[in-house]
């Protein structure tokens, strides 16, 4: 393909930078060169005409030159400068001031591409390497004209897009980059994009449509281009506007010329970090799709996101919840929920996490409450487990969230799981960690793509998909208390832990002396398993040397410090209520659909017939006992029992692996 002869030519280029560069600094000159490059293409065939109409347009005004240049490159860009990559090579000695002279001549919408890349630096830095020139000469090399009749095997956007991946991919792992930052596969987006537009598809069929989508954390652009390619599929008349925003300077870069070369808007490319500088805010948007990094702590934007959360709550973006600092994947989707529409077509969200926000956080958590939020709301839509290894960077399991404010009426009050680990095909050579990929009917591998969505748009119980009401997913946490249970006596050993007691020292002392003296006569102390009767006899003592008893706040503290737990003894109680163990507390979770004194009466009493609920820990959504919770088991719902193997099978087993052991000692041996 051709598109694999130019990677194979650009690739190599990168050697050149061996010893004046480290490899995972390879991607800060390749990857800006292979834009300019695809850009110098791009503006080859219009370029005469452009220097031909420089001085008169010059003479209009800035506003009119770009408009008049651009109308003459016929792109939504243009270059003023004379030179271009064959230009360049034909003054070596001038390489790095011709360079700078043929970057500046570009309208300001593509240096402003350069200037996150860099590449001024760059430049310089080659230069001073004696590479510049080489580099250049190179690259010239590689045909990235765009497919037409005058390069009929010329590479398309979408195999430019390809390329730009492809690239990126290759450096981020020469830079040993985290798990979480990655890019998404071609495949992966396809599926969530078929999910995203599946019950839409009457109406973008529609002549004239025009739609908007948004991804807040961009990257290159996969998902927005792979987007814009299912609606021209769908509907040559129909239209994408596409918006995005990326906080990597590189990845932005890149995803701003493909929206320049593609005729977009590049206006609507933010880059920063979407939460705390939201380039796009106040916008709605028809569909948002997103792959965020995984797993990502947030602590050095806390202090900016938790202001919002305290002072705007949900007229801001967080107000559900916030997340542990660690794992900040529900404050995406929380901002994506923030720019939904609120109108009659309302707003598709599709959105891949791991394993975390299905279930990471108890009952009153923040992860638990953003859950709550969502599904109360009734906007969660589907959750589909995909394959693990599909990714270039991080081998671990997946989940697409389908989120929206418009379920269709068979889909309300309901959420689908479907479990989509088996559909993959393990590619013939691994790309890093991604070792499968799910088929999309080409090439001989099986359509996967289409299975999964056929599927989802069935919404009908198998064994692969299931059908819940948003209920089930709800549960209410009661506290089970149980009573508090103590003896006492008076031993030096209990008389010793007053020393430690938080009492005033003037009580401490009157208190062991006292209980000291009464040791003296030699008698045995009796062990009281009454609290009453311990009192009484403590007091009793008090009385007889004349001091002030201690207020009933302090003599309690006195008792607690010297009693021991004793299964044996009697309840202790106060003013008739029964007073409840710390140590012996524990916690239901009691399914939202459960009665739950009947599930206290069927799960509790039985083991434990002197438990009872502690009322007054309510919910302070509803009121009612107990704390709501949300999680997604969704593992659990697909779980199969596999009958372990039999004795005699495993006996065979090892006596097999024993004769592969002493065959190859004895191959040692000899």
């Amino acid at each position: 393909m051709a598109n694999n002869h130019q990677l194979d030519i650009i690739w190599p280029i990168a050697e050149l930078l061996r010893g004046d560069y480290k490899r995972s600094d390879y991607g800060k000159v390749i990857l800006p060169f292979t834009v300019l490059r695809r850009l110098d293409c791009i503006l080859a065939p219009t370029k005469q005409a452009v220097l031909t109409a420089v001085p008169e347009a010059v003479s209009k005004g800035e506003k009119v030159t770009d408009y008049l240049l651009n109308n003459k490159a016929k792109q939504a860009f243009h270059n003023r400068s004379p030179y271009d990559f064959q230009r360049l090579l034909a003054e070596p000695n001038q390489i790095a001031a011709n360079l700078m002279h043929y970057l500046n001549g570009f309208s300001a919408n593509i240096r402003e591409i350069f200037e996150y890349f860099s590449f001024a630096d760059q430049v310089t830095r080659l230069d001073k390497a004696d590479l510049l020139f080489k580099v250049v000469q190179e690259f010239s090399k590689v045909d990235l004209h765009p497919k037409d009749e005058h390069h009929p095997n010329g590479i398309d956007n979408h195999g430019m897009g390809t390329i730009f991946e492809e690239l990126i991919r290759r450096f981020s792992e020469q830079s040993n980059e985290t798990a979480g930052e990655h890019f998404t596969p071609r495949e992966v987006i396809k599926l969530m994009v078929n999910l995203l537009f599946l019950e839409d598809r009457e109406v973008l069929s529609k002549e004239g449509i025009v739609r908007t989508l948004y991804d807040p954390a961009c990257g290159t652009g996969g998902m927005l281009s792979v987007s814009e390619e299912y609606l021209r599929d769908l509907n040559p008349q129909g239209r994408l506007e596409v918006f995005g925003q990326e906080i990597n300077a590189e990845a932005y870069a890149i995803c701003k010329s493909d929206m320049i070369i593609k005729g977009h808007n590049a206006a609507n490319i933010k880059f920063g970090n979407s939460f705390t500088t939201d380039g796009l805010a106040g916008e709605k948007f028809d569909y948002m799709l997103s792959n965020p990094p995984f797993g990502v702590e947030w602590k050095k934007v806390e202090e900016s996101i938790r202001d919002e959360n305290n002072n705007l709550g949900y007229a801001g973006r967080f107000g559900a919840g916030l997340p542990r600092i660690s794992d900040g994947s529900l404050l995406f989707l929380q901002h994506m929920l923030a720019k939904r529409k609120e109108t009659e077509d309302g707003t598709r969200i599709g959105i891949i996490f791991n394993g975390s926000p299905l279930f990471s956080g108890g009952a009153g958590s923040g992860e638990s409450n953003i859950r709550r939020w969502i599904i109360e709301n009734d906007w969660l839509e589907a959750i589909i487990a995909m394959p693990d290894q599909l990714f270039y960077n991080t081998g671990i399991y997946t989940y697409i969230w389908v989120v929206t404010n418009r379920k269709p009426i068979k889909r309300r009050g309901k959420v689908q799981l479907i479990n989509a680990v088996g559909e993959f095909v393990k590619k013939r050579k691994s790309l890093g960690n991604k070792r499968n990929e799910i088929g999309d009917g080409e090439e001989g591998r099986p359509d996967q793509i289409a299975e999964i969505t056929r599927i989802y748009g069935d919404f009908a119980e198998s064994s692969t998909c299931k059908i819940f009401d948003n209920s089930d997913f709800g549960y209410r946490r009661i506290t089970i208390e149980r009573p508090l249970r103590m003896n006492f006596t008076i031993s030096p050993e209990r008389i010793a832990r007053l020393k430690t007691a938080r009492l005033p020292m003037d009580v401490i002392n009157q208190a062991i002396e006292i209980l000291n003296h009464s040791l003296e006569s030699g008698q045995q102390q009796p062990l009281y398993k009454s609290l009453p009767a311990f009192e009484s006899a403590v007091t009793a003592l008090w009385d007889q040397t004349g001091y002030s008893i201690p207020k009933p706040k302090q003599l309690e503290m006195i008792f607690m410090t010297m009693g021991d737990k004793d299964e044996t003894a009697e309840i202790m109680t106060v003013d008739g209520t029964s007073v409840a163990d710390p140590d012996l507390r524990d916690y239901e979770n009691v399914p939202l659909k459960a009665d739950i004194r009947e599930y206290f009466e069927r799960e509790v009493l039985p083991y434990a017939p002197d438990a009872w609920i502690n009322e007054t820990v309510r919910d302070e959504q509803d009121g009612e006992v107990g704390i709501v919770g949300y999680e997604i088991p969704f593992t659990r719902h697909f779980y199969e029992y596999l009958n372990p193997p039999s004795i005699s099978e495993i006996v065979s087993k090892i006596t097999e692996l024993e004769n592969q052991i002493q065959g190859m000692l004895g191959k040692i041996i000899r």
